[in-house]
Formats: C-alpha cells, sequence, structure tokens
C-alpha cells in the first residue's frame, strides 16, 4: 500500500483514496490517484521490474512484487490510467490461499503516509463484515482548523482510530465511540 502511495506522489496527486473490502475469501485494494496518469504504453510496462519512470534507481519493484503477491494467491491485478486523470490500481487477494500474505499494520502505515505528506486529501475506507471504517482527511482538516495533521498528537490519535476502527470492523470495540482528534 505504501508503495503505491508513493507512486501516486510523485506522479503529483494531492489526493489519494484507498479502499479495502473483505469477505471470507477474497481482500480487495484499490488505491485511486488524481495524479498526472500514464498513456497506455507507460502503463503497460508498470509491471517489468527493469521498467520506471524514476531517476534516481533504475528498477522499479513495487508493482512487480504486488502482482507476483497477487497471483500466487489467485488473485489479480488491474491498472487503469489515463493522462491528466490519475491512476487506480485494483488489486485482489485469495485470503483462503497459503500464500496470502498478512496485511500489516495499516494504522502505522496511514500514519507514516500522513506524517510525510500532511498536505495530501487521504480517503481510507475498509468494509468487512457488512461495515465499513471510513478515514478523511477532509473532515480531520475541518475539526482542526489550522493545527496540522502531521502534528504529533494528531498522528497519534489517527493510529489510535483506526486501531479501534478496524478492531471495530472485526467485532471489537465501537470506535464510534471515541473521542475526535479535537478532544487533544
Amino acid at each position: 500500500m505504501l508503495d503505491i502511495v508513493e507512486n501516486s506522489l510523485e506522479a503529483g496527486a494531492t489526493r489519494v483514496e484507498i479502499s479495502l473490502r473483505e469477505t471470507e475469501e477474497w481482500l480487495a485494494l484499490e488505491i485511486k490517484d488524481n495524479g498526472r496518469g500514464m498513456d497506455a504504453r507507460t502503463a503497460g510496462c508498470v509491471f517489468d521490474p527493469f521498467f520506471t519512470t524514476r531517476r534516481t534507481r533504475r528498477i522499479g519493484l513495487g508493482l512487480p512484487m504486488l502482482k507476483q503477491a497477487a497471483e500466487l494467491t489467485g488473485g489479480t491485478v488491474e491498472i487503469k490510467s489515463k493522462p491528466g486523470e490519475g491512476t487506480v490500481v485494483y488489486v485482489r487477494f485469495n485470503k483462503q490461499s497459503i500464500d496470502c500474505m498478512p496485511l500489516g499494520d495499516v494504522a502505522a502505515t496511514l500514519q507514516v503516509i500522513l506524517a510525510c505528506n500532511p498536505e495530501l486529501e487521504l480517503l481510507y475506507e475498509h468494509e468487512l463484515n457488512g461495515k465499513t471504517f471510513k478515514l478523511d482527511t477532509r473532515e480531520i482538516r475541518r475539526i482542526l482548523g489550522e493545527v496540522p495533521v502531521n502534528a504529533p498528537g494528531v498522528l497519534k490519535w489517527i493510529k489510535q482510530y483506526v486501531e479501534s476502527g478496524l478492531e471495530e470492523l472485526r467485532g471489537g470495540v465501537n470506535y464510534e465511540d471515541h473521542r475526535g482528534p479535537e478532544a487533544g
């Protein structure tokens, strides 16, 4: 997830939408950005590890490794992109496969993204068991006013909010009972 968002940011994205949809069998990840997008030729090369548009190195392993991880589970990866319209990366993992890697620490990943990119408009949605958890930096900024999203107390709250929201999706505490960032 972090590598794909980094790609979005390098493409000039100011808004990134991350959507995770889980069923018992599948995990679907969609990352959509409003970056500069890619032409069909460039989009067709992104899964080649020796292709990259970055100037800092000659290989790009993020998307090829993501594709390999998805396909090992019987899943798929699809990219849709148009110049000037942004890019959408859609990945499906078969959660029943022994080759399906754990999702990882989503709360810490979102915290890092916002710590390094406080201006980013980020929408995160996670759906599981008919329930949805959302984190929207537009709403957080509306509440915070002039306080930056990457202020230490705000980042701590964001991590805790996401952790408790995901715990609620899995049957734990009710994240709606937690106080917002204005509570300190």
